[in-house]
């Protein structure tokens, strides 16, 4: 069980930063590459905060040593020596569709691996002659435990096996799924959410209630609109839509959802949500 000796990660928001660390703790060599300097300083201080947060959890080695494997860029042709590029941009398909045209013009060898949680991995990959696998990894990367390995119609048998060495060399536990609107962990994930936002929308319950529905009846680890709030109303009303565009109705985002977003209450990154995290 191994990773691959050199990384790249597109994207160093909250999800490619968090899967630059896991690289990083793996062993590999991980460069970022993100759009700016603020973006870039923003994503160092975000992957040294989880490495510092690792070595406190007992992680071994020493910060020095995790940081030396750690480069940061504004440059793609930075990917060169990459064997594998990670996409961790955000879910919106032209974006990743060019994101995918410039690894592949800087690292045309590499094998291109996208975060999507719910694009087709199949369409994505129409656009470049790199091997594309999807690595859909979980929100926060550090704790999550699984990461879902999805499978385009070009993904060759090989890389499939060489991607779940990867993941298990992260210390995490594969699932492999083919690329179908929104995997297994999206489709159902978001359906649950959907419905439980349906339930606040129609006052059936409160949001805490509903949660603690999930959590003490069913042994959910969060509540779903809890869950929700920390993956981002935003994030989530893209990817209902796009069910609902691919898979229909029974995806319809609720008005309620949509008008929380065009509130800005996104969730825990805005403060408020289904809660208020304002303290």
């Amino acid at each position: 069980m191994s990773v691959p000796t050199n990384i790249g990660v597109l994207g160093g928001g909250r999800m490619g930063g968090g899967i630059a660390h896991a690289f990083v703790l793996a062993g590999a060599n991980v460069h970022v590459v993100d759009i700016n300097e603020d973006a870039i300083e923003a994503a160092r201080g975000r992957i040294h905060k989880d490495i510092k947060g690792s070595l406190a959890r007992g992680a071994e080695g020493t910060f020095e040593e995790y940081a030396s494997r750690l480069t940061l860029s504004t440059d793609p042709a930075d990917f060169a020596n990459c064997e594998v590029v990670v996409e961790a941009v955000p879910e919106l398909l032209d974006l990743k569709r060019q994101s995918f045209s410039s690894i592949s013009e800087h690292a045309p060898k590499a094998v291109i691996a996208t975060n999507t949680s719910s694009l087709s991995v199949s369409e994505l990959a129409k656009s470049v002659e790199n091997d594309v696998i999807g690595l859909h990894f979980f929100n926060p990367v550090p704790a999550s435990k699984l990461v879902e390995i999805v499978v385009a119609d070009s993904t060759p048998d090989a890389l499939v096996e060489s991607a779940r060495d990867w993941v298990a060399g992260l210390g995490k536990t594969p699932i492999v799924v083919k690329d179908a609107p929104g995997f297994a962990s999206s489709r159902l994930g978001v359906a649950i959410a959907l419905e439980a936002i349906r339930m606040v929308e129609e006052g059936v319950a409160s949001a805490e209630d509903i949660d603690n529905a999930m959590v003490l009846g069913y042994k959910f680890p969060i509540g779903p609109l809890a869950l929700t709030d920390i993956v981002g109303l935003d994030v989530r009303l893209g990817i209902a839509e796009y069910l609902e565009s691919t898979l229909g109705p029974r995806f319809a985002p609720p008005q309620l959802m949509r008008d929380m977003v065009a509130r800005g209450e996104l969730g825990r990154k805005a403060g408020k949500g289904f809660y208020d995290y304002s303290e």
